[in-house]
């Protein structure tokens, strides 16, 4: 593609960066009031974490589909189908809240999923009219979009819980209908997007790769692991953050403005990852941001001060954003046009699943691995290590494979 193409591709982006800053800062609030809520319906505290795992799971489930869905009738329906599966899992989860219902609660926090997997695209939409050079860039300016998300909120939470002296669940009500509103103005959004549906394939046309060859690609192979693993490390620790913070005792704002200062670390850098991976290439980039998760689990380990808990979670958005979007763009830089839909699903489909895991894992770790908080939280970081050593070694493979086929 052209560089003239790239005003069409600015004016999109910007629609994007809107979209993922006001419509993603519900993905926030409910993360940070999910396992809150949870802990008070659920019959078990080992379950606490289990309605955000269901909004992973949902994100994954829904994967597949909604890109098949995005191939065939576009990007705009795709957004607006997300943002509607937002609307409908936050008045569920809402009336769940008000009948004291954990299972119901479950089910509105899935149907919150399909709003997440949309979002999952956004970056991925980013690319659809850019230039080669400037994809990396326009993954990254979308991204980074997540900084206003980080800061409204997180913000909107505390003021809502701040505000409402209620101590049972109801004391969550208002950040879910908050949720509502959002998804229902951020529709509007989408209408502005100028991104052309992709051609309809012609009978006996090459189609591309299936997903099994696809995934026999080594690049593409690594990507997805590396995605997999930046994301699944940086939900199993986050969503495991209110229940840690709150339990060693500090307050419900201070586990928000961690979360806060988290999701800022998560988006602040897009504003030159794109930048840097055009220097130094993806692989680099992606290296970096497992050192860094790493670099999280250490302060994290280190103790329980809530100076502790900020640095631990900054340095685990860091992290997330060299390795997530660093394998975004390893990966967009590996498949065709015509098998952009399969791809792109495949690869969320298996990202989420394996967040599904993580965040199931992290209520489990936190609640039930130790008597106290503190064991908790200690174990929650311990299971990073395995996980940062297969993606090390996948992305050591790699680069040895690539040094090989340059030298033959």
């Amino acid at each position: 593609m052209d560089m003239t193409d790239d005003k069409r591709a600015r004016r999109n982006v910007a629609v994007l960066v809107a979209a993922q800053a006001f419509l993603g800062s519900q993905i926030t609030m409910i993360f940070v009031v999910g396992g809150l809520a949870g802990q008070k319906l659920s019959p078990n505290p080992c379950l606490a974490t289990l309605p955000i795992s269901m909004i992973v799971f949902g994100s994954m489930t829904t994967a597949p589909w909604l890109s098949s869905f995005m191939q065939r009738f576009g990007r705009r329906a795709g957004f607006i189908t997300g943002a509607l599966g937002g609307v409908l899992g936050s008045i569920i989860a809402a009336i769940a809240l008000v009948l004291g219902n954990f299972w119901l609660f479950l089910a509105g926090s899935y149907l919150t999923g399909i709003y997440m997997s949309a979002q999952g695209f956004y970056r991925f939409a980013a690319t659809d009219t850019a230039s080669d050079a400037f994809k990396p860039k326009a993954i990254s300016y979308v991204m980074a979009g997540g900084l206003l998300s980080a800061i409204i909120g997180p913000q909107i939470v505390a003021y809502l819980t701040t505000n409402n002296p209620d101590a049972t669940v109801m004391r969550y009500f208002d950040v879910y209908t908050a949720a509502i509103a959002i998804n229902v103005i951020g529709i509007i959004l989408f209408f502005f997007l100028d991104i052309p549906k992709p051609p309809v394939a012609v009978k006996g046309s090459d189609l591309g790769r299936s997903r099994g060859q696809l995934l026999k690609t080594p690049t593409i192979a690594v990507a997805v692991i590396c995605a997999m693993v930046a994301y699944a490390l940086m939900n199993l620790v986050m969503t495991s953050t209110p229940l840690a913070v709150v339990g060693c005792g500090y307050t419900e704002v201070a586990a928000a403005n961690v979360v806060s200062g988290h999701v800022l670390a998560m988006f602040a850098p897009s504003f030159f990852t794109g930048h840097l991976i055009a220097r130094f290439g993806a692989k680099t980039i992606i290296a970096i941001g497992l050192a860094i998760l790493a670099a999280a689990g250490i302060v994290a380990l280190e103790g329980v001060q809530l100076g502790n808990f900020f640095l631990a979670l900054i340095l685990l958005g860091i992290g997330w954003n060299f390795g997530f979007i660093g394998a975004t763009t390893l990966l967009a830089q590996s498949h065709t046009a015509e098998e952009r839909g399969r791809v792109q699903g495949m690869n969320d489909m298996l990202v989420f699943g394996c967040v599904t895991i993580a965040s199931i894992a992290s209520g489990g770790l936190m609640n039930c691995s130790g008597g106290t908080p503190e064991q908790g939280w200690t174990a929650v970081n311990y299971a990073m290590v395995p996980f940062l050593i297969l993606a090390a070694g996948a992305l050591v493979w790699l680069t040895m494979k690539s040094r090989v086929r340059r030298t033959a």
